[in-house]
Formats: C-alpha cells, sequence, structure tokens
C-alpha cells in the first residue's frame, strides 16, 4: 500500500511520532489514521512501561504563572539525561504539565501518594451519602468514587487539559515514547493568593 506524505505529516501532527513511526503505523493499519493514532498510543505506553524502571536524575524545575499573576505553580519533571531536558520536547510538555497543575488543582503526582488515612476519610464520606442505597451496593458505589475521587486529586490520572481523550499519563508517555528516555513527575506545589 502507498501511503501519501501528507497522511504521514497529518498522522505526524496528531501524534508527536516520529515520521517513519507514522509511516510505518500508517502501513500496518492500511491507511486507516484513526487505527493508526490508536497504534501509536499503544506503542508508546508499552515503549513507557519498559523505560518506566530507569532512574531520572536529570530534568528541569519549571514554573507557571498565571495572567493575572494571582496564581503560580513550580513542578519538578525528571529525565535520564541532561541533553533531552534541555531539548524544546521536553519543555514544550513540562510546561503544559505545569499548565495541568495550575488548571486542574491536583493534590498528589499519583495514587501511590495518596495515604491510607485520606482514602479512608473518603470511604467513611461515600458511604454516610449512600446509607439510602441497598447494603449489598455500598461498597461498590463506595469502591466506584474513590476510583473517580483518584481520577480527579491524582496529576497522573487526570484528563489532559487540551486532550481530554488522554490522561496526563499517556501525554508524557507519548513524549517518552518519542525522546527515548523515562520521564517522571517528581513533585509540584501549587499557590493561589488567599488559599491557606
Amino acid at each position: 500500500m502507498i501511503i501519501s506524505a501528507s497522511l504521514v505529516k497529518e498522522l505526524r501532527s496528531i501524534t508527536n511520532a516520529g515520521m517513519m513511526e507514522c509511516k510505518k503505523s500508517l502501513v500496518e493499519c492500511d491507511g486507516d489514521i484513526n487505527k493508526a493514532v490508536k497504534h501509536l498510543r499503544e506503542k508508546g505506553l508499552a515503549m513507557a512501561k519498559k523505560r518506566s524502571s530507569r532512574t531520572t536524575k536529570e530534568g528541569r524545575i519549571f514554573s507557571y504563572i498565571h495572567l493575572n499573576n494571582k496564581l503560580g505553580v513550580l513542578v519538578e519533571i525528571n529525565c535520564e539525561t541532561d541533553f533531552v531536558a534541555k531539548t524544546d520536547d521536553f519543555n514544550e510538555m513540562s510546561n503544559n504539565i505545569a499548565m495541568q497543575v495550575a488548571a486542574s488543582a491536583p493534590l498528589f503526582v499519583d495514587r501511590e501518594q495518596v495515604s491510607p488515612e485520606i482514602l479512608e476519610q473518603e470511604r467513611e464520606i461515600y458511604r454516610k451519602q449512600s446509607e439510602n442505597k441497598p447494603p449489598q451496593a455500598i461498597e461498590k458505589i463506595v469502591e466506584g468514587k474513590i476510583e473517580k475521587y483518584l481520577k480527579q486529586v491524582c496529576l497522573m490520572e487526570q484528563s489532559y487539559i487540551k486532550d481530554p481523550d488522554v490522561t496526563v499519563n499517556d501525554y508524557i508517555a507519548s513524549f517518552i515514547a518519542k525522546l527515548g528516555e523515562n520521564i517522571t513527575v517528581r513533585r509540584f506545589v501549587r499557590f493561589q493568593m488567599g488559599e491557606e
């Protein structure tokens, strides 16, 4: 099958993957751009999983100050080498993550940071909210609400603000695949005027 350069370019603009990866994906998916997008995302996640155990000791601290100067974010994003930390792609991704923190106000980087005490407090609240439901359904309802809570308060599980069809974790995984290094969000802090 012949894949046109314009189709490869279109896929590249959607996924940020390399030209050759886009072409290979389109060939494997018989020129179907939607299947190729899915294929590249799955491939990126698989590559990200392989790299997730590699140490990330380099990186940078990024800041974002909202236009009204009443909201600011600092976020530390790590990678494996100083070379990658200086690339435009890494900087673009990191600035977008800082904007995500500003816009979505997560409390934790990922669910591993959420203490068992906080989860139990949330479970108690949800149990009380579900008291009028059938007893056999309460725990299922509570666990469903816990999952929803974690997707709201954990940065990596939030829907990415510029593309709600992917999570922040998937967004970062696309850059892991593109840059060939493990990338992690180590920590962040969000300041808002008047907030305690």
